[in-house]
């Protein structure tokens, strides 16, 4: 941790978020991955009481006013406790931004507030059977009846599934309209029409309540639909922020704990009459993990403020996505090389490498996939050179070639 750069308030966020990790039960971990626990329900109230979700919401709904930079801090803690955790502990962040950007004050009263203080459960239905990475392409459908709509479709690997109260579902409500266009977002309640299904095996991230969510002529009041009809393309761009730099920060947690783990092994591991520190092959290994990791974490936390200095939405989206890609790459590659570094006891669960390496695999697959991240980051780069080049201010630098005049040797087509 960067303690230089954290105020007196952040440090003293980070030690209540670190006093309320120590404190999680090592049987709840274990009973999650081996899948005798689907959702810790205690585990969000535990938090809830303590004020620790929901950290950026106002006060009036239970949150604390704080900022991204505050909330990545604490979602690193938590993410030494695995991805799982991490996740169900940034869901109401998650689902809460929708409902306090674009909700109503009903809206906010009656599905924000809850959340935070950990009285609901919520999570966010996004994922399709033929969608995956392609979410315009969603086929589940609301269509309007009076003062309420039916919601049929489904949706899968959602986190949370298992426990949650409420969902943002996201449902096609123009089949008309150009993709983008005809796409609305709803808060929709468990109950008749609602099913869900605690479907997959996972090789990791267990716990989590991952599961699919059918609905069959769900009935949801007009009042639960969030923004504008058919407006729901501004939602989605929006959440990319939450979802995306959770699975960073949570990220930077699991690579903090893994090389914590190997490093330590590393001072009392011997073999040929010596430490394996001592050995470049190792050493090196730690060199180069804790320089991906200050360098992942460095990333994470220039974005979070700069989404809190509200910079344009390309920015954003440019940001959050470099964030989340080279967060959960570098983690993964940190925890390879923990598992690395202790050799075979590493690959057994006499230590929590296995686990932690089962639950970063899918950390560069969800909330995006970061062959995605790729196509938004060049995506938005471009359209900012095209706005700026090299910048008002900035020194052409194509100038600054030999034979730069020669314009019959620039030849383009």
């Amino acid at each position: 941790m960067f303690d230089f750069m954290l105020t007196e308030e952040e440090k003293q966020l980070r030690e209540e978020v670190r006093e309320f990790v120590k404190q999680v039960p090592r049987q709840l971990l274990l009973d999650m991955d081996s899948n005798k626990v689907q959702y810790p329900k205690e585990f969000i109230t535990r938090a809830a009481s303590r004020g620790l979700l929901g950290l950026r919401f106002p006060p009036e709904y239970g949150g604390r006013g704080l900022g991204w930079a505050q909330e990545v801090l604490a979602i690193e803690e938590v993410g030494v406790l695995g991805m799982a955790l991490g996740c169900l502990y940034s869901l109401v962040s998650i689902v809460g931004e929708a409902v306090n950007v674009f909700g109503s004050r009903a809206q906010k009263e009656k599905f924000l507030k809850p959340a935070v203080r950990g009285e609901l459960g919520c999570a966010e239905a996004l994922t399709e059977p033929r969608g995956g990475s392609d979410f315009f392409g969603a086929t589940t459908i609301a269509r309007r009846e009076g003062d309420h709509y039916l919601l049929r479709g489904q949706k899968r690997f959602i986190v949370g599934a298992e426990g949650a109260d409420y969902f943002l579902v996201y449902a096609r409500t123009d089949p008309a309209a150009p993709p983008h266009k005809g796409i609305s977002a709803f808060l929709v309640e468990r109950g008749p029409g609602v099913n869900v299904e605690y479907l997959y095996g996972l090789m990791g991230t267990r716990g989590g309540g991952a599961g699919r969510v059918v609905f069959l002529d769900a009935k949801v009041p007009a009042e639960n639909l969030v923004g504008q009809e058919n407006g729901a393309a501004a939602i989605f761009y929006q959440m990319m922020i939450p979802e995306r730099l959770t699975s960073a920060a949570g990220a930077l947690g699991i690579a903090r704990a893994a090389l914590a783990v190997a490093a330590r092994y590393s001072t009392k591991r011997k073999a040929f009459g010596q430490t394996i520190k001592e050995f470049q092959g190792v050493s090196f290994k730690v060199a180069d993990s804790l320089t991906r990791l200050d360098a992942a974490r460095s990333l994470v936390y220039v974005t979070a403020r700069a989404i809190d200095a509200k910079v344009d939405g390309s920015k954003a989206r440019r940001l959050v996505s470099e964030a989340k890609k080279f967060a959960t790459e570098a983690a993964w590659a940190v925890v390879n090389d923990a598992m690395q570094i202790m050799g075979g006891i590493g690959y057994t669960d006499v230590y929590p490498i296995e686990r932690l390496l089962r639950d970063a695999r899918l950390a560069l697959i969800w909330t995006g996939t970061n062959e995605i991240m790729n196509l938004i980051i060049q995506h938005e780069y471009y359209k900012e050179l095209a706005k700026e080049a090299f910048g008002p201010a900035a020194r052409d630098v194509e100038e600054d070639a030999a034979a730069a005049q020669d314009a019959a040797e620039k030849v383009y087509e």
